[in-house]
């Protein structure tokens, strides 16, 4: 597949000790070579690294002093010639070498082209691309960690043996209604596809499982911390980042805009969102973030709801109460360093089932337990990244799911004697979705789309 030379800046725009300009395609190697001062580029070893100056052409003065890289196809992330250019890390160095380099015939890459010339050039399949991103993006170790197996193929070996199974199952079947030799053939083939679909089935129930597991330690439990004014939400979120994120003070209803910041819980991230005090106020910009508040509770997978040990429940907490009704939440009773003239039994009363900490935010006290009690509602207490294959993009899990109901179909269908060949029909669309994970039934459209979100220059 002839494609034409694309470059990049690969490293975070700002300062920094080394800004990387990557190039990829045939023409890598020919065009860092006229550019530099040093060695023979073209002549060099492959995956080796040269010291020397960039030269601007239009002057013929060395522009940038650098480090370059030459790796030689197909040994490269994309299969094609890849030359890295290491220059110093400020904006006017790293951009000078990419401006100097596209004159000389490079074109800017397009977000995410270098991992979609990787896909498209066979090295990796769409999963394991989309991976690349999700290690970028993750939050925690174990995030990380997913990603890392998902990259590595453990998600694509296992759908592709799935798909194999399907495939193998319906040639199986093919073959003896167009060759029937024996008279029972027809009762072998159905009972052939009746194990086969039951056994790719729970397979696949059994990814879903942990399925939204993997999407919490890739994307976070959103997680909003409500209560009446100055019980200590500020205090809470500061306790969890270690730094004042949100704003602390003794004046009730200073909070007034909708804050996020992620922090690492056991390994699992939460996205912590600090909301203004659920009241009625007739403060029009306050009403405003009040509104926004209840918006950000039905959408929030796990609520943390503050009360003040010193202060007995008042209406509003018994409003908030009833707004939290059905949805996750954990009551934290802070200020335990105080005086009690809450009604503990009443709280917990109202709360149910639900966990209630006892906690002295200003001593930290208290926030172990609260992890536990947040890793307990979410994972059982307990966190396996290691043997596990967590399915974590919802683009999968979506796909997963079809997949599953397809094959439901094809089940039910053998269950009611439908011929074979209509039962097919549903076994040959799970094998289409399964492989749309992969890439293999993908469009040009989806692989555009998805490449799109990646950052510029990965």
């Amino acid at each position: 597949m002839d494609m034409d030379t694309i470059a990049a800046i690969s490293t975070p725009i700002g300062e920094g000790a080394i800004g990387i300009v990557r190039l990829s395609g045939e023409e890598a190697v020919s065009i860092a070579a006229r550019l530099f001062k040093g060695k023979n580029l073209a002549k060099v070893p492959s995956h080796t690294i040269h010291y020397g100056k960039i030269i601007d052409p239009s002057t013929n003065h060395a522009a940038e002093e650098v480090m370059v890289s030459v790796m030689k196809a197909p040994k490269t992330f994309t299969r094609e010639d890849v030359v890295e250019i290491n220059c110093h890390g400020g904006l006017v160095a790293v951009n000078r070498v990419l401006e100097i380099v596209l004159q000389q015939g490079a074109r800017l890459a397009e977000p995410g082209e270098f991992t979609k010339r990787a896909f498209l050039n066979g090295r990796i399949d769409l999963s394991q691309a989309e991976a690349v991103m999700d290690i970028i993006r993750a939050k925690t170790n174990k995030a990380m960690q997913v990603a890392l197996h998902q990259m590595d193929g453990r998600l694509s070996r296992l759908i592709q043996s799935l798909r194999q199974t399907l495939l193998e199952t319906v040639a199986h079947v093919e073959v003896n209604i167009d060759y029937p030799e024996y008279d029972d053939v027809e009762e072998m083939s159905h009972e052939l596809m009746e194990v086969k679909t039951k056994e790719v089935f729970a397979e696949i129930e059994r990814i879903l499982q942990v399925a939204e597991q993997g999407k919490i330690l890739r994307e976070g439990i959103k997680t909003a911390i409500i209560g009446r004014p100055n019980v200590g939400k500020s205090s809470l979120m500061n306790a969890f980042v270690q730094e004042n994120k949100a704003i602390v003070t003794d004046v009730p209803g200073t909070t007034r805009d909708i804050i996020e910041e992620y922090v690492n819980i056991r390994g699992v991230p939460l996205r912590l969102v600090d909301t203004a005090g659920i009241r009625e106020t007739e403060d029009i910009v306050e009403r405003i973030g009040v509104e926004r508040s209840r918006e950000v509770l039905q959408d929030s997978d796990l609520i943390l709801f503050m009360l003040n040990y010193n202060e007995t429940l008042t209406e509003d907490d018994f409003a908030i109460f009833k707004a939290i009704r059905g949805l996750t939440f954990i009551v934290i009773v802070n200020k335990t360093d105080l005086d009690k003239r809450l009604d503990l039994n009443k709280v917990s009363e109202l709360a149910g089932n639900n966990p209630i900490i006892t906690a002295s935010v200003l001593h930290e006290e208290g926030i172990d337990k609260l992890e536990t009690a947040i890793s307990t509602i979410f994972f059982a207490g307990a966190i396996d990244a290691g043997d596990l294959t967590y399915v974590s993009n919802v683009r999968h899990i979506q796909l997963l799911k079809q997949a599953k109901q397809a094959l439901a179909d094809a089940m039910q269908g053998l269950e009611l004697g439908m011929p074979l060949d209509i039962v097919q029909i549903d076994v040959t669309r799970t094998w289409e979705f399964l492989g749309e994970i992969i890439g293999d039934t993908a469009s040009d459209a989806l692989i555009d789309q998805l490449f799109s979100q990646f950052c510029l220059g990965k």
